[in-house]
């Protein structure tokens, strides 16, 4: 199947399935890429741990931050816990700093980002992106901020609300009325700029080699593995990534390494038009077009 004709199908089903998305999957080997919209900016949830995890483990490598250095991390609290880790605790924590960034990236624990993130705040993440040549993802604020929605403030029973909330007040370039959806106000990125991430931690790049190989195996380490992961591992290829979810924003990013030798970065970021929080029918369909993308490269 010709590549075009492989794209209008993939749109096809994604409308079909309630689903807009960015798209990227690269082949490390070759630069050879394959993509719907992946230059859409998006807002990006959790992924930013990751560059948040780069940033604090190269001041662990210069010197600057002692990882076996303990820091009080207080929970999520009673009225807006967060769904692991640290936030659901009920009584302050002292966790080592390299053990933070673990729990931040392999468990994508949002009390242990916001701690990593008052000892490196965002504008200097933000810097370190641009210090490896990454560009297309902006990095403004710490993750508290993701957990102060209209999903937190309603029942269980109702969380359907805040989800109609999220897909109507949108606007078609990305503007929301609830900034933590709005590209201009909230952390944002595209599937190309991720992948362009993905890369610098795979292949040499200005990333010293320490740092990317602990960010390799933090992301093989990853515990969410209900999206894009049953597409991409099997006996025969491992797969590291890291997730990202707000509201109707489902995303996943990572490296696929085949027996063979091939290796493929990946990039998912969707917006859902479906009002509810469970979606594994979404979460199947974003894992299928990425695979499919995959294969095309990969068998053409």
């Amino acid at each position: 199947m010709r590549a075009d004709q492989l794209l209008r199908e993939l749109r096809q089903d994604l409308r079909d399935g309630g689903l807009t998305g960015s798209f990227l999957v690269r082949d490390l080997r070759t630069g050879q890429e394959l993509g719907i919209d992946p230059d859409t900016e998006l807002p990006v949830a959790s992924l930013v741990k990751v560059p948040l995890a780069v940033a604090t483990l190269d001041r662990i490598r210069r010197g600057e931050l002692d990882g076996a250095r303990q820091l009080e991390v207080p929970p999520g609290g009673a009225t807006r816990p967060g769904p692991i880790g640290i936030t659901r605790f009920r009584h302050p924590a002292r966790v080592a700093l390299e053990d933070l960034i673990y729990l931040s990236t392999s468990l994508s624990d949002n009390a242990a980002a916001n701690a990593l993130f008052g000892l490196t705040p965002p504008a200097a993440v933000d810097a370190v992106l641009r210090g490896i040549g990454v560009k297309g993802i902006t990095v403004r604020h710490a993750l508290d901020e993701l957990t102060d929605t209209a999903a937190e403030q309603l029942r269980a029973d109702a969380t359907h609300l805040a989800h109609s909330l999220a897909i109507a007040a949108g606007t078609s370039g990305h503007g929301h009325q609830l900034p933590q959806l709005d590209v201009t106000r909230t952390n944002a990125g595209t599937a190309r700029a991720f992948v362009d991430l993905l890369q610098a931690l795979w292949t040499p790049s200005a990333v010293h080699p320490d740092v990317a190989a602990r960010i390799r195996s933090l992301m093989a380490d990853n515990v969410v593995r209900q999206r894009l992961a049953p597409d991409f591992s099997s006996d025969f290829a491992t797969w590291a990534s890291k997730t990202g979810t707000l509201l109707n924003l489902r995303h996943e990013v990572g490296v696929v390494q085949h027996a063979d030798g091939a290796v493929f970065a990946v990039a998912a970021l969707t917006e859902s038009q479906v009002a509810a929080a469970a979606q594994p029918g979404a979460e199947a369909l974003m894992a299928q077009v990425a695979r499919e993308l995959r294969d095309h490269l990969r068998h053409g």
